[in-house]
């Protein structure tokens, strides 16, 4: 006999879990309870508060591939956790968040903390599900699991009655699940074969999750081989080798004059795996709807996708890394002027990196020049939300083994707990977070975690005393009145030392590559608190130039 607590633990750990994040609480005791017996092949790593434990769950889903695993109680800690869920759903990231329940018992009579949470979490999650019975576990946890993954992925809710973990059952674990990958037909390969044959100026765009290092091979040698620019969607830059001949740059928020000029003119479209979000659509003002000047042909994992915006000339139903293998035996009839658009991308892109001194005491410009001397070649990036994550957007390259975690959604405080996730998985790779003084006052508790657990990441604060995109928004609505958003900072420094952190304020751009010496060295994780102008409100623009340009419309 064991009761829901443990079959529930051994399922998971069946599925192929190893590590889980969350918060405790007395709703889901005999979770916990049964953690403590599988000490030795699952870790639960206990964060400060729901939201950071969420985001990290998302964040080790986007990681690894594999769902991130979130536990929190009932009512407040759900509502809490419903940041990450967000985050995940927006990223197509597998998660799962386990949520404590009133008894079975009291559900339906608003007992303390009761929520509905179909209703609640009904739109921001690809399935709820509340288990009612402990001998229908494994079969609910095997679908749950095998939900998150498939089609595009994303986060399920499992909501758990006490009464139902304290059940005692006999019923055995589920096994490991397979998730199948749709593929085309070589009609339709025939299809996009003569469709490219046609283009002069394709484009391809790639974004989305379950991307294995087979497909980007593949995809990456098709397009090297036939002249086609590959442009990364909204915040999926780490998928393409950015160093690729054939990558020209990121589809995504504040996005760059040339790229959008690319997109404009493209006479084909070849998107694999993306939806078309608002941030690489330029807020859905650079294709008309529902359908493009371009020939468009959509490829997507999940046929939910295909035509929800954008009716595809050619739409097909596959996942990226079987249709990126097609693509493979593909050769394109030699054509001059594809070969020319390629290049003329590809230059741009790299023309792109160029900005102007910064009017601020620490030059970013320079800064992101340091870092990519500096940076190993296996550097996992991660920041929350604001203009300060331009500058690992827009101003880094990243190579075949560095990743990118950052939060489609525009969540701000998702970079510190992302970032001890990540050092969480791999402890022996450097692991940097970017971070305004608004967006890490949102999660800096989670260096809390972090010092519990012996993780060490290195964090940038750019402290530059303002919620730096709200006040750039302001400048240009409303010049010279300023209103909720200027900050008054604690001792960042001090902060980090009273968790254990290695601190330092970096005043002036020449002392900055010392000290990221320092914390590269530094075995406790790194805190370095830079001094950004308010000024230099984003890479390139300045609150006086927002202002003059609101002053003359």
């Amino acid at each position: 006999m064991k009761d829901g607590g443990s079959l529930l633990m051994e399922c998971l750990i069946t599925l192929g879990a190893k590590v889980g994040f969350g918060v405790p609480g007395e709703s889901y005791l005999a979770v916990l309870n049964a953690m403590h017996d599988h000490q030795d092949d699952f870790r639960f790593i206990m964060a400060r508060q729901e939201g950071g434990a969420a985001y990290m769950a998302e964040a080790w889903g986007k990681l690894t591939g594999d769902p991130g695993l979130c536990f929190v109680t009932r009512g407040p800690g759900a509502t809490n956790a419903s940041i990450g869920v967000h985050t995940a759903m927006q990223n197509s990231t597998p998660m799962l968040l386990f949520v404590g329940q009133v008894g079975s018992d009291m559900i339906g009579r608003e007992a303390f903390q009761e929520i509905d949470y179909t209703a609640y979490f009904g739109s921001i999650a690809k399935w709820v599900v509340e288990i009612d019975d402990a001998e229908r576990i494994p079969e609910l946890i095997s679908r749950a699991w095998a939900t998150a993954l498939s089609g595009r992925p994303g986060p399920v809710i499992v909501s758990l009655p006490e009464t139902l973990l304290t059940q005692e059952v006999t019923t055995l674990p589920c096994k490991a699940v397979n998730i199948p990958e749709p593929a085309i037909s070589m009609t339709q390969l025939a299809a996009v074969e003569a469709m490219l044959n046609e283009a002069e100026k394709p484009v391809v765009i790639v974004g989305g999750s379950r991307w294995e290092k087979g497909g980007v091979d593949a995809l990456c040698d098709f397009c090297l081989g036939n002249n086609l620019p590959i442009v990364a969607a909204h915040r999926f830059h780490d998928i393409i080798d950015n160093h690729h001949d054939c990558y020209a740059g990121d589809a995504s928020v504040g996005m760059n004059g040339y790229m959008k000029s690319l997109l404009r003119e493209a006479d084909v479209i070849m998107a694999i795996n993306i939806r078309f979000g608002e941030m690489t659509t330029d807020a859905y003002q650079l294709f008309d709807s529902p359908n493009m000047k371009a020939k468009l042909i959509h490829s997507h994992v999940s046929d939910g996708e295909l035509g929800k915006i954008y009716a595809a000339d050619l739409p097909l139903h596959s996942g990226p890394n079987c249709f990126a293998e097609a693509l493979s035996s593909i050769r394109l009839t030699p054509n001059a002027k594809r070969q020319e658009w390629c290049a003329d991308a590809r230059h741009t892109y790299l023309n792109s990196f160029e900005v102007a001194p910064q009017e601020s005491p620490v030059d970013m410009g320079v800064v992101m020049g340091v870092l990519a001397e500096m940076l190993p070649d296996d550097v996992i990036v991660t920041h929350g939300a604001g203009n300060f994550a331009l500058w690992p957007n827009r101003f880094m390259k990243f190579g075949r083994k560095s990743r990118l975690l950052g939060p489609q959604s525009g969540a701000m405080g998702a970079g510190v707990p992302a970032a001890i996730a990540a050092k969480a998985r791999y402890p022996e790779r450097t692991v940097l977070c970017f971070a305004g003084d608004g967006d890490f006052q949102m999660n800096g508790n989670e260096l809390g975690t972090a010092m519990q657990e012996n993780i060490q990441p290195i964090i940038l604060i750019l402290n530059n005393g303002t919620y730096g995109t709200i006040r750039m928004h302001q400048e240009r609505t409303y010049p010279h009145r300023v209103s909720g958003t200027d900050l008054i900072n604690p001792d960042f420094v001090t902060l980090a030392s009273a968790y254990g952190f290695h601190g330092e304020r970096v005043a002036n751009t020449d002392e900055f590559s010392a000290a990221f010496g320092r914390a590269m060295q530094s075995s406790t994780g790194a805190v370095l608190e830079l001094m950004i102008g308010t000024e230099a409100i984003s890479p390139r623009a300045t609150i006086s130039a927002l202002r003059e340009s609101a002053k003359s419309s």
